[in-house]
């Protein structure tokens, strides 16, 4: 078994408001839920109207397969309107058999 954890650290420059930020990571958050079945959520920057910090978890049976889909996420991101991606940590998680 295969597991990462990525941080993506973005900015949202037209962002005025709480309720703003939430209309442009809202999207985000549900496309990746749907599209690759990753684990997601806001994980910092909660109170900040310009920051906001996505983690994503993904578990995979080849380490192939994991990079691919954490290839794929970052694209979707990084894609995203009304951002710029300012930082992505990846953490692999080792388990042993």
């Amino acid at each position: 078994m295969h597991a990462a954890a990525v941080r993506f650290d973005l900015h949202i420059p037209a962002s005025r408001s709480l309720k703003a930020k939430r209309q442009v990571v809202r999207p985000i958050v549900d496309g990746l839920r749907h599209r690759f079945k990753v684990s997601v959520a806001e994980v910092d920057h909660l109170e900040q109207w310009q920051r906001v910090a996505i983690g994503v978890a993904a578990v995979s049976g080849t380490q192939t397969h994991l990079r691919e889909v954490l290839a794929s996420v970052e694209r979707f991101v990084a894609a995203a309107p009304d951002i710029e991606l300012l930082d992505i940590d990846t953490s692999w998680i080792e388990v042993d058999s």
